[in-house]
Protein backbone atom coordinates (compact mmCIF):
# COMPACT_ATOMS: atom_id res chain seq x y z
CA UNK A 1 0.00 0.00 0.00
CA UNK A 2 2.83 2.70 1.02
CA UNK A 3 4.50 2.27 -2.79
CA UNK A 4 0.94 2.99 -4.39
CA UNK A 5 0.62 5.87 -2.38
CA UNK A 6 3.78 6.98 -3.42
CA UNK A 7 3.11 6.46 -6.45
CA UNK A 8 -0.52 8.43 -6.48
CA UNK A 9 1.69 11.22 -4.23
CA UNK A 10 4.28 11.70 -7.07
CA UNK A 11 1.63 11.90 -9.94
CA UNK A 12 0.26 14.72 -8.07
CA UNK A 13 3.38 16.17 -7.91
CA UNK A 14 3.77 15.81 -11.71
CA UNK A 15 0.78 17.61 -12.67
CA UNK A 16 1.16 20.25 -9.75
CA UNK A 17 4.72 21.05 -11.96
CA UNK A 18 3.04 20.95 -15.13
CA UNK A 19 0.25 23.30 -14.28
CA UNK A 20 2.75 25.97 -13.02
CA UNK A 21 4.76 25.97 -15.84
CA UNK A 22 1.80 26.45 -18.17
CA UNK A 23 0.72 29.15 -16.12
CA UNK A 24 4.43 31.40 -16.06
CA UNK A 25 3.79 30.83 -19.98
CA UNK A 26 0.61 32.26 -19.93
CA UNK A 27 2.16 35.16 -18.21
CA UNK A 28 4.97 35.30 -20.78
CA UNK A 29 2.66 36.27 -23.50
CA UNK A 30 3.66 39.51 -25.66
CA UNK A 31 1.14 42.47 -24.67
CA UNK A 32 0.10 44.92 -27.09
CA UNK A 33 -0.99 48.32 -27.22
CA UNK A 34 -1.36 50.47 -30.36
CA UNK A 35 1.52 48.83 -32.51
CA UNK A 36 3.58 48.94 -29.23
CA UNK A 37 4.79 45.86 -27.01
CA UNK A 38 5.20 45.83 -23.85
CA UNK A 39 8.66 45.06 -22.77
CA UNK A 40 9.87 44.58 -19.03
CA UNK A 41 7.52 48.17 -18.47
CA UNK A 42 8.79 49.96 -21.29
CA UNK A 43 6.48 50.58 -24.64
CA UNK A 44 8.83 49.65 -27.96
CA UNK A 45 7.69 48.98 -31.43
CA UNK A 46 7.95 45.65 -32.45
CA UNK A 47 6.95 44.17 -36.11
CA UNK A 48 4.55 42.12 -34.02
CA UNK A 49 2.71 43.96 -32.47
CA UNK A 50 2.83 46.60 -35.47
CA UNK A 51 1.21 43.88 -37.39
CA UNK A 52 -1.24 43.24 -35.03
CA UNK A 53 -2.33 46.66 -34.71
CA UNK A 54 -2.78 47.10 -38.44
CA UNK A 55 -4.99 44.06 -39.10
CA UNK A 56 -7.23 45.51 -35.90
CA UNK A 57 -7.40 48.89 -37.70
CA UNK A 58 -8.53 47.12 -40.92
CA UNK A 59 -11.06 45.01 -38.48
CA UNK A 60 -12.42 47.93 -37.64
CA UNK A 61 -12.61 49.50 -41.52
CA UNK A 62 -14.61 45.78 -42.15
CA UNK A 63 -11.70 43.89 -43.65
CA UNK A 64 -11.88 40.24 -42.84
CA UNK A 65 -8.46 39.23 -41.83
CA UNK A 66 -6.76 38.12 -38.42
CA UNK A 67 -3.22 38.91 -36.99
CA UNK A 68 -1.81 36.00 -37.96
CA UNK A 69 -2.76 36.19 -41.54
CA UNK A 70 -1.62 39.89 -42.22
CA UNK A 71 1.74 38.10 -40.02
CA UNK A 72 1.91 35.00 -42.43
CA UNK A 73 1.03 36.80 -45.80
CA UNK A 74 2.90 39.96 -47.25
CA UNK A 75 0.49 39.78 -50.10
CA UNK A 76 -2.26 40.23 -47.62
CA UNK A 77 -0.98 43.07 -45.49
CA UNK A 78 0.28 44.81 -49.23
CA UNK A 79 -3.65 44.76 -49.96
CA UNK A 80 -4.81 45.89 -46.52
CA UNK A 81 -2.41 48.84 -46.73
CA UNK A 82 -3.60 49.94 -49.93
CA UNK A 83 -7.31 49.74 -48.20
CA UNK A 84 -6.24 52.25 -45.59
CA UNK A 85 -3.90 54.37 -47.91
CA UNK A 86 -1.08 56.28 -47.32
CA UNK A 87 -2.08 58.89 -44.75
CA UNK A 88 -4.64 56.86 -42.67
CA UNK A 89 -3.56 55.53 -39.08
CA UNK A 90 -1.70 52.44 -38.90
CA UNK A 91 0.45 53.75 -42.42
CA UNK A 92 3.33 53.82 -41.03
CA UNK A 93 3.55 50.18 -40.36
CA UNK A 94 2.83 49.53 -44.56
CA UNK A 95 5.99 49.39 -46.98
CA UNK A 96 7.23 52.39 -47.81
CA UNK A 97 7.00 53.46 -52.07
CA UNK A 98 10.18 51.53 -52.36
CA UNK A 99 8.99 48.25 -51.61
CA UNK A 100 10.99 48.48 -48.56
CA UNK A 101 9.07 48.34 -44.40
CA UNK A 102 9.96 50.56 -42.18
CA UNK A 103 8.19 48.23 -39.21
CA UNK A 104 7.43 51.53 -37.59
CA UNK A 105 10.08 53.68 -37.36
Amino acid sequence: MPKVFLMALTAVGVATLQFSVMAQTANAAIVCKDGFQNSDGNWISTPYCNDAHLAQLARNLGVKVSDEELRANPAKKDEVCRFIGNIGPGSEYCPDESGGRDGGH
